[in-house]
């Protein structure tokens, strides 16, 4: 059994094949020559080219902020880790400088942080000129192994040198990373918290000299466990503006299983003595009481119906051959359908009850693979019409006549399943299928059937492989063409499993038509995968491939949820006050063959109130997709604690749609702590240097929007936007932004849910990956009074700050990939109406001027 990998912990043999590679950097281009391409940030930092991710060393020194950053000084996806190196006098304006530390045939440079050895404590400098020494995560190319290294500079920042004696801290782990120090004047020591990744737990060290680490204590496992833990930091903050008061926050970034799905940054406010951190929230959770609809502790599955192989025929009492441990479920039985390992398929199904509660809690826990609409359980029957090609013969011959392949991705015939080196293929019919993995994702090509006349309303087909859109510079498509014109176009989803697509041709009947196979893409997932091709009146529908928990109201899934890549059972919960009265079941589902294919269930139980998983209720910096690997400088003037995050996801890093260049940072956001119903809470801001980016002001007057869009005269990118609005009647209202050309990024209230939204469905290029599209909601109570939003908009990204009249406060952030031309701001409301009772919008000028 095995998870999804973060990229930068990719098989030794991928290592070796990068260790030769990005050994010379080339200095960045001039700004007159970049910084004006499409979806180019404008107050937000980029590397003029190649892949960034994690920020690195964050450190003010002599009057310039010093932003260190995982950087690829060869290509535009994950790769050769080097530390990028820029510097700004303002937080604002920023200029790159040569890649400081190099990755070299030994190792990569992973993530680490900055000081000032003012005391010359390392001897690497000298009183005089005290070094600034960088504490860093070294992988060993050879081995995979991540140890601690230290580097030093005494020229500011510029010119850096490994130090002889590294590493400085070594325990063999593949899974040890991301130092961050700072020294800690109580006993006059430097102090490091580093990450035992997979242990879910934060190490921390002292050392008197940064060469020499002892190890003081451990903390966690505890908040959001769904993924690897990365990057922390530790810094103190005093509560409301008292610096008598001061408590201590420890940041934690986790991927995946954070708040909206994929990478995130949650943190824990507490106690530091210099040796423990000792968190305020205990962690201990006690879920709402109510009464057991099944627990297994019958040792049976009593009347409910097991179908399928997954589930056996009983509950299990732990883990199961070949399964990892398995923790969080209640007493000593609980629904398990690692049966003959993630293969097996089934399903475990409730017999029919009346809901009398508002809510049905329960565990859940397994594979993250979430039910798609639509979908159905087990395999439908294959639409009866005319098979254009189902790829059974040796050669691509099929009743309407030969395809034509072209280029070496395709080969001369049909694919008999599995090519060399390709992961497992499931899900086409018969024996063979379209196959473009031959030699690898590298080959290309593309493979065209004989012209067809349209006579049927749809066209259905199995398609698996890479998710790379007709439209794209290198696709991996299945596409129609009708008179020399692709009029429809589908890919895989990175996955080779096959499942049917179907399009609606009523409005091509009568047209002839050829379907083109196109794979023009040499990366990952860079292949496609067609079987069964069928002209039919009947429209097939996707076979599901979801582990997880579902309630059927007359037979049809209404409500649902998934594990998180985890053994781990947490807490979910159903809404059923909808349903009260009426006859429900609950079904759990494994239809996943791939890794994780399987479920775990247990404790369903009928309460008033909803049970909240361990994700919901750990602390988050930021409910949107785009903000990891926060972290925050070192020594800035006045005691200001300034936090920078990578603003991107490792669900799609590599697939967004930018060039020369691959990812931004977060604006910089001051943080604080405040008190809100007597709990400390973590609260941000974008840095106040944001104000002298501010051009030319507009205010809108109060506008009351009833049931539909209201355009607030105010257009422009990059914009910052400060707005307060009332609920009155509207289920939902907020604002919408870069609109245009058909597109809206919505900013949204749901008042049946309380929560703030982030819609970017709509918001323009969403196509390059399946995972991208996506609505990030976060919990804020109104209590029927306003809500207070500040909202910084750039070319490809939107930051939310959004706080209630008791100055609670959510944020998120999301990237987006709008048109050009879609720069304006509207107000709308939902069933109902609301009033927008404030707004103050500025344009921003770029920071690369």
């Amino acid at each position: 059994m095995s998870s999804t990998s973060r990229p930068r912990r990719r098989l030794l043999a991928a290592l070796a094949v990068l260790s030769g590679l990005g050994m010379f950097a080339a200095a960045p281009a001039s700004a007159d020559s970049l910084y004006h391409e499409q979806y180019r940030p404008q107050v937000h930092f980029s590397p003029a080219r190649n892949w960034m991710n994690d920020p690195n060393g964050l450190i003010w020194y002599k009057g310039r902020y010093h932003l260190f950053f995982q950087y690829n000084p060869s290509g535009d996806t994950w790769g050769n880790m080097s530390w990028g190196h820029a510097v700004s006098t303002d937080l604002v304006h920023w200029k790159q400088l040569p890649v400081a530390i190099a990755q070299d045939d030994d190792e990569m440079v992973f993530s680490g942080s900055v000081v000032l050895d003012k005391d010359n404590t390392s001897g690497l400098g000298s009183k005089e000129n005290p070094p600034l020494v960088a504490v860093y995560t070294s992988l060993v190319k050879s081995t995979g192994v991540q140890r601690q290294s230290l580097a030093y500079s005494t020229d500011g920042g510029t010119t850096w040198t490994r130090y002889s004696g590294n590493p400085v801290l070594d325990l063999g782990s593949v899974n040890f990373r991301d130092p961050k120090v700072f020294w800690y004047a109580p006993t006059k020591s430097w102090l490091m918290a580093v990450a035992l990744s997979d242990q879910h737990r934060i190490s921390f060290y002292s050392s008197p000299d940064l060469k020499h680490w002892s190890h003081r204590s451990d903390f966690g496992p505890a908040g959001a466990t769904g993924g690897v833990w990365e990057c922390p930091d530790l810094f103190p903050l005093p509560v409301d503006g008292n610096p008598g008061r001061t408590k201590w926050v420890l940041a934690v970034n986790l991927n995946p299983g954070a708040v909206a799905g994929g990478s995130g940054a949650q943190y824990f406010v507490g106690d530091f003595d210099g040796t423990h951190f000792t968190a305020d929230d205990s962690g201990t959770y006690t879920p709402p009481g109510g009464t057991v609809v099944q627990d297994f502790e019958s040792g049976t599955f009593g009347d409910w119906t097991a179908a399928g192989s997954a589930f056996a025929d009983a509950p299990a009492t732990g883990a199961l051959d070949g399964q990892s441990p398995v923790t969080g479920f209640e007493g000593k039985d609980f629904a398990n359908s690692f049966h003959g390992g993630d293969a097996s398929t089934g399903t475990l199904t409730s017999p029919a009850f009346t809901v009398t509660s508002d809510y049905i809690n329960f565990k859940v826990g397994g594979g993250n693979h979430p039910r798609q609409p639509g979908s159905v359980v087990g395999d439908g029957p294959t639409p009866a019409g005319e098979t254009l090609a189902d790829f059974e013969g040796g050669t691509y011959s099929s009743p309407i006549g030969d395809w034509t392949a072209t280029g070496d991705a395709f080969g001369t015939g049909p694919a008999q399943g599995t090519l060399p080196d390709q992961q497992q293929v499931s899900g086409f019919l018969g024996h063979g299928l379209v196959n473009s993995y031959l030699n690898g994702d590298t080959s290309t090509g593309t493979l065209t059937s004989p012209s067809f006349t349209i006579d049927k309303r749809y066209l259905d087909f199995l398609i698996g492989g890479g998710y790379h859109a007709a439209g794209s510079d290198a696709p991996t498509a299945v596409e129609l063409v009708v008179g020399g014109k692709v009029v429809r176009s589908a890919t895989g989803a990175n996955a080779e499993a096959l499942n049917w697509a179907s399009w609606d041709l009523s409005d091509l009947r009568g047209k002839q038509a050829q379907i083109k196979v196109v794979d023009a893409n040499t990366g990952g997932w860079g292949h496609i995968n067609l079987d069964q091709v069928v002209l039919s009146d009947a429209q097939a529908q996707p076979r599901s491939a979801e582990t997880g928990v579902n309630l059927l109201v007359d037979g049809k899934v209404v409500q649902s949820a998934t594990g998180a890549d985890s053994e781990d059972l947490d807490w979910a919960s159903f809404n059923t006050s909808a349903y009260k009265g009426r006859q429900v079941r609950i079904q759990i589902v494994d239809a996943n063959t791939g890794g994780w294919g399987h479920v775990l269930a247990d404790q369903f139980t009928a309460a008033d109130k909803p049970a909240l998983s361990g994700t919901r209720r750990a602390h988050w910096f930021d409910h949107g997709q785009d903000f990891y690997a926060a972290n925050t400088f070192n020594d800035v003037p006045g005691g200001r604690r300034v936090m920078i995050a990578w603003m991107n996801s490792w669900n799609y890093g590599q697939s967004i749609p930018t060039s020369p260049w691959r990812s931004a940072d977060t604006f910089p956001r001051r943080l604080a702590l405040r008190t809100v119903d007597g709990t400390i809470q973590l609260v941000q801001q974008p840095a106040g240097e944001l104000n002298t980016l501010r051009g030319a002001g507009t205010s809108v007057p109060a506008t009351t929007v009833t049931g539909g869009i209201t355009a607030l005269g105010v257009d422009g990118s990059p914009l910052e936007l400060q707005a307060e609005l009332a609920p009155h009647t509207a289920a939902r209202f907020g604002l919408d932004v870069r609109t245009g050309a058909g597109q809206r990024t919505r900013i949204g209230y749901d008042t049946t849910t309380d929560e703030v939204y982030l819609d970017r469905t709509g918001s323009g290029a969403t196509g390059f990956d399946p995972t991208f599209s996506s609505v990030d909601r976060a919990p804020l109570a109104l209590d029927g009074r306003h809500l207070r939003l500040h909202i910084v908009v750039d070319a490809s990204s939107v930051e939310v700050y959004a706080e209630n009249a008791r100055g609670e406060q959510v944020v998120l952030t999301d990237q987006i990939f709008p048109d050009p031309s879609s720069t304006g701001v509207d107000a709308f409301a939902d069933d109902g109406s609301a009033t927008l009772t404030r707004l103050q919008a500025w344009r921003l000028e770029s920071i690369w001027k």
